[in-house]
């Protein structure tokens, strides 16, 4: 019989191409389980409690899981509790914290497989890439099949889509991938349902739809919210203007730029020695929160913009679809009757603020049909030029451009000059 160091070293690849659960070790004896077959797997060997067996992709024992949503619920409850005033800010930062480690560790585990899910992602295609949100059989695949014309199972029972569906338009000559997303329930953020997944995909978008039913709008909105918000993803947000760096030493030094309503050093000094950071500059040049500084350590937060589609206006009345008009960031619709599209088509173009580029060969007029796309936040002719072939840079020169970007058209720029929507760029190589 093979010892317990040889006995690992022959189970570790099985142990990672199969992804198992580690159950149990005994004193000559390790359960695994296989999550797929849904058996158990026992392997003996000398003292096995003795070994470090959770190689690279060893799933933990889902009682850890568990113990790390009591500890969410016990501090949910206890900031429940808490009164918010000047004397409690320290100890409600430093529960947010903790809220913040323990939602990363649950749903971003060291081990096992990534957030997608085997077969759960799709490869990201196009120009850019918009997620339908929502709970289900809110209209999500519907949407899809008649904007898209792709074809997404539609019943009128719940969780008919169960993995997610790609459509693909053109709209302004950029290709747009569109996703329906199966639908979350309230609990995703916490591992319940394919909610992680579901949310993991949603961080990869450009822009999110969240699909909403206008009958039961606000109470739909408000879940959703928090459901994305906890798994570290800002809706219409910008990132919070503090600087953050650490240091060997020197303590915390904390400058603010404007009155700070919420924040004081002590709080900031809380929070970060939840982390073990002792020793950093932070300079705060908005009124900030706890949650900023939150984000901003934790430097996994994806801010995308979103867009509230209410669907099902053919069963409200003219009153209020007057209301609905007046939501921010909302754009009602009827998905099986088509109502509105154009409006949520142009919409869905603004929030993306794609910029198209028509390139001009020298002696030729310009390709009007076949624009070069580039994402939003000052793209240059670098970009442009790596966008059309990566070695084009090399032999670079210069640029004629024409457009708004420029003073005259054209202008000589170089490979730095930040372009506008619509430009005209004809490149100039080395001879």
């Amino acid at each position: 019989m093979p010892g317990g160091r040889a006995t690992l070293a022959l189970m570790e690849p099985q142990i990672r191409e199969q992804q198992l659960w580690l159950l149990k070790v005994r004193t000559g004896c390790v359960t695994l389980f296989d999550p797929r077959a849904r058996r158990l797997q026992r392997h003996r060997g000398e003292d096995c409690s003795r070994l470090n067996l959770f190689v690279g992709s060893l799933q933990p024992w889902p009682r850890l899981a568990m113990s790390i949503l009591q500890k969410i619920a016990e501090i949910e409850a206890e900031m429940a509790r808490t009164q918010r005033n000047k004397a409690t800010m320290g100890h409600l930062g430093l529960l947010k914290a903790r809220l913040a480690k323990l939602r990363r560790e649950l749903l971003m585990p060291k081990s096992g497989p990534s957030g997608g899910g085997e077969g759960f992602d799709v490869a990201k295609t196009g120009d850019a890439r918009i997620g339908f949100v929502g709970f289900p059989s809110v209209g999500k695949s519907t949407l899809l099949t008649n904007i898209a014309g792709v074809y997404s199972e539609v019943a009128d029972y719940e969780f008919t889509t169960l993995t997610t569906v790609p459509g693909v338009i053109r709209y302004k000559g950029a290709k747009i991938q569109l996703l329906d997303l199966p639908g979350i329930i309230e609990g995703a953020k916490d591992g319940k349902g394919r909610g992680r997944q579901v949310i993991a995909v949603a961080r990869t978008c450009n822009l999110i739809l969240i699909v909403l039913d206008v009958l039961k709008p606000l109470q739909h909105k408000t879940i959703i919210e928090r459901e994305l918000e906890g798994f570290g993803i800002r809706l219409n947000k910008k990132p919070p203007n503090i600087y953050f760096k650490k240091k060997e030493k020197g303590g915390i030094n904390l400058t603010s730029t404007v009155a700070q309503s919420e924040l004081d050093l002590e709080t900031v000094k809380t929070i970060l020695a939840e982390y073990r950071i002792h020793n950093a500059d932070v300079t705060l040049k908005v009124d900030a929160t706890a949650e900023d500084i939150i984000d901003i350590v934790e430097g996994n937060r994806v801010y995308l913009p979103c867009i509230y589609v209410l669907n099902k206006i053919d069963q409200i009345t003219i009153e209020e679809l007057d209301i609905v008009y007046k939501i921010p960031h909302c754009i009602p619709i009827s998905a099986h009757l088509k109502w509105n599209f154009d409006d949520l088509l142009e919409r869905m173009w603004d929030y993306l603020s794609l910029i198209r580029i028509y390139t001009k060969p020298k002696g030729q007029l310009p390709d009007y049909n076949s624009p070069i796309v580039l994402p939003s936040g000052n793209p240059t002719v670098e970009d442009l030029c790596v966008k059309i072939h990566k070695n084009l840079l090399k032999e670079f020169k210069f640029a004629l451009v024409w457009g708004s970007s420029v003073k005259h058209n054209p202008q000589r720029c170089g490979k730095d000059h930040v372009l506008c929507d619509e430009d005209v760029v004809q490149i100039v190589k080395k001879v």
